[in-house]
């Protein structure tokens, strides 16, 4: 039998994947709806873009936190419920709810179901089921983004950083964990496809993280 609880969290994971940071963000300082301008997305990346650094950072930050606090979220429950917080059961419905907040974010019920790509919320979920494959991402963002200045490649390699550092370096045997890098690297592709062709095309704009000039 499904425990309301259960039920309730999910629920919670949802809502809390739907805060669309970046939109009430821009509307609430700058009276501005990111989705607008730019790439058209309700993210961190488009918030850089149209908004500028600090604002940027703020939605990113609130954006990982979002994935890290729903995906934190089996610990209020009593072990009754969901087991042990060692237990495989446990680290599944973690995964589970980090997955059902990024959905959230993708298709928020507060902003029409305009989402944006769930990178930072995914980030903020990797981080709360593995903190030292997330540092890993970290790494391999920042420095795809210091060589290129492309912030969409940098997401993609630092999504595929994950499921081969959780298998070669880290060795997980919770293989839950490994699918979900694995079905975080098809996400990412599918979110990314548009900024895709546009690397590929040599279209794609650039973010300069030291620099206040910014191009393409």
């Amino acid at each position: 039998m499904i425990s309301i609880y259960l039920v309730g969290i999910v629920i919670l994971a949802y809502i809390f994947g739907s805060i669309p940071t970046a939109v009430w963000f821009g509307q609430a300082f700058y009276g501005v709806d990111v989705r607008e301008y730019g790439s058209g997305n309700a993210g961190a990346t488009n918030t850089f873009r149209v908004l500028g650094k600090k604002p940027g950072i703020i939605v990113m930050f609130v954006d990982i936190l979002k994935g890290w606090t729903a995906t934190n979220l089996p610990y209020l429950l009593d072990s009754s419920v969901i087991g042990n917080h060692d237990a495989p059961q446990f680290v599944n419905f973690q995964l589970a709810l980090g997955v059902i907040a990024v959905l959230g974010h993708l298709f928020p019920v507060f902003a029409g179901f305009r989402g944006g790509k769930g990178v930072a919320t995914l980030f903020g979920m990797v981080l709360a089921i593995h903190w030292p494959a997330a540092l890993m991402c970290v790494s391999v963002f920042l420095f795809i983004l210091l060589v290129t200045h492309y912030v969409s490649l940098s997401s993609i390699m630092a999504g595929f950083t994950f499921p081969f550092s959780v298998a070669f370096i880290f060795k997980t045997t919770v293989p839950a964990i490994l699918l979900y890098g694995i079905a975080i690297c098809a996400l990412i592709l599918v979110t990314h496809q548009k900024n895709i062709e546009r690397l590929l095309k040599g279209h794609e704009s650039k973010i300069y993280l030291f620099k206040r000039k910014q191009s393409g």
